[in-house]
């Protein structure tokens, strides 16, 4: 099926096109009929499948074909503030009235779903499409809405902000997307979704796309649409066919170290996150990664939107090598580039796993999540296993071999011509090391140079993402 069978109109598939689509994702396949003919959706579809564009393309093209962004009978916001600077006034802010709103769980993905709109109006410049969210300075805020965007995306914490103050108005709200429901439930965000979607007029459209439609998100989908359809692409637990998975078990943090520094050396690898439990870990991690020579840079909760948007406007345009992050950038980071994903510390619930994952092999590609796990982690593994209904086999690379062996026999198998150890640097040095003649190095052997003793196997201990590793870690004291 191509773009033109969906029945889009022609500004959509020249945008498509010049991006370099070619034909629909089977979720795009079924939900932009049924979006265009104003059907409400209930969606459960995995990550990188296409869903933003399963519902901002009927979106669009709704919009375009009812030429919404003319205004006939009304004054425009600035049109309101020019008038009333003519007439001697103080002029008053007009609430902003969008025709649709979608709500997302995170910025990154907010500005995911802006970034992807802009792309696919770019014939229709008519159309505004603006991000409301946390971090961003309220006056920017303000100069956006003043702007009476026609889609609005948005955090629900900053969105209630905007509409206790009366900054924004929805009795014209023609359309509402609900875009990783699960996700915003588990955040605690029900009470603020249940406010705003009862501040929108009962005869919106609603679409919801959320990994799993059971339990809390499925009675919260039943009780905001109208008989909605319901489609079901793939659940969460996906098995990621087009995503080799590994696991490689480690002694100690010395040891993960080392094994993170010789796969970040792969040949093959164009751009990689590697997901950690803490936000002072991203940071730390990252540091000693630029010092080991890679272009890495931290992305968390705790940095200034600027920031955040910097980082990734560096990651898009490739000048950052490797991402450390915390699962803020678990969903809503869509970058082609990005071949490899390191699990250094596992997420604390499976369902992270996916959407981890997830951000490498977008659209079809191929690509490669290695977690670095220890022995004590077994029983993590396998709840990820259980959940994703596969098993993630055990690899073991020469020259970094654990002392340890799994608590359960698993399948083991070292990929032949895979990963060969890189030159000038022994099996017992110490993690992130420079394989360059010449550079600084990344770390050392534990206690080199520093009076400590090496840390034996089992004192201090790696207790998977619990604090006391978290501590040993920061201290850096086996690097």
């Amino acid at each position: 099926m191509s773009f033109e069978a969906l029945g889009l109109h022609a500004n959509l598939i020249r945008a498509l096109t010049d991006s370099g689509y070619t034909k629909p994702t089977p979720v795009q396949e079924q939900a932009v009929p049924a979006a265009i003919n104003g059907r409400d959706l209930m969606v459960s579809s995995q990550t990188g499948s296409g869903k933003t564009a399963a519902f901002m393309l009927p979106a669009l093209h709704k919009l375009i074909s009812a030429d919404v962004v003319t205004y006939d009978n009304s004054k425009t916001p600035n049109q309101e503030r020019q008038s009333a600077r003519s007439r001697g006034d103080r002029p008053r802010f007009v609430a902003a009235k969008p025709k649709m709103l979608v709500l997302t769980p995170t910025r990154e993905l907010a500005l995911q779903v802006t970034t992807a709109t802009d792309k696919y109006s770019a014939y229709s410049r008519r159309i505004k499409a603006v991000s409301i969210l946390g971090g961003m300075p309220y006056p920017k805020q303000m100069q956006l809405l003043s702007r009476n965007p026609e889609i609005l995306v948005a955090t629900p914490g900053r969105l209630i902000d905007h509409m206790d103050s009366g900054k924004i108005d929805f009795s014209e709200l023609q359309m509402l997307v609900l875009d990783e429901a699960d996700r915003m439930l588990d955040m605690g965000f029900i009470d603020d979704i249940e406010k705003i979607v009862a501040a929108t007029p009962a005869t919106r459209q609603t679409m919801l796309f959320s990994a799993t439609l059971d339990g809390v998100v499925g009675n919260m989908a039943k009780r905001i649409t109208t008989d909605p359809m319901v489609i079901q692409i793939a659940g969460s637990a996906s098995k990621h066919e087009n995503i080799q998975q590994k696991v490689h078990f480690v002694d100690d943090l010395s040891h993960k170290n080392r094994m993170l520094d010789h796969l970040l050396r792969d040949e093959s690898m164009d751009q990689a996150v590697v997901f950690t439990a803490t936000k002072r870990d991203a940071d730390t991690i990252a540091d000693r990664l630029n010092i080991a020579g890679f272009a890495a840079a931290a992305l968390h909760g705790d940095m200034h939107q600027g920031a955040r948007n910097r980082t990734l406007d560096g990651l898009r345009r490739g000048q950052i090598r490797v991402l450390v992050a915390t699962d803020v950038a678990a969903r809503g980071i869509d970058v082609p580039g990005i071949t490899h994903v390191f699990n250094y510390d596992l997420p604390k619930f499976p369902e992270d796993y996916v959407h981890r994952i997830g951000r490498t092999g977008r659209a079809g590609r191929k690509g490669l999540a290695v977690s670095l796990v220890n022995h004590a982690e077994g029983m993590h593994v396998k709840r990820i296993e259980r959940f994703t209904k596969q098993l993630i086999p055990v690899d073991i690379i020469e020259g970094f071999e654990p002392k340890k062996t799994a608590s359960a026999p698993r399948s083991a198998a070292r990929k032949p011509g895979g990963w060969k150890p890189g030159d000038n640097r022994k099996s017992g040095g110490g993690g992130f090391s420079n394989s360059k003649p010449g550079q600084r190095s990344f770390s050392k052997p534990a206690g080199a140079g520093t009076g400590a003793a090496p840390r034996k196997e089992g004192s201090g201990g790696y207790k998977g993402n619990r604090s006391s590793e978290g501590s040993a870690r920061r201290s850096f004291g086996d690097y």
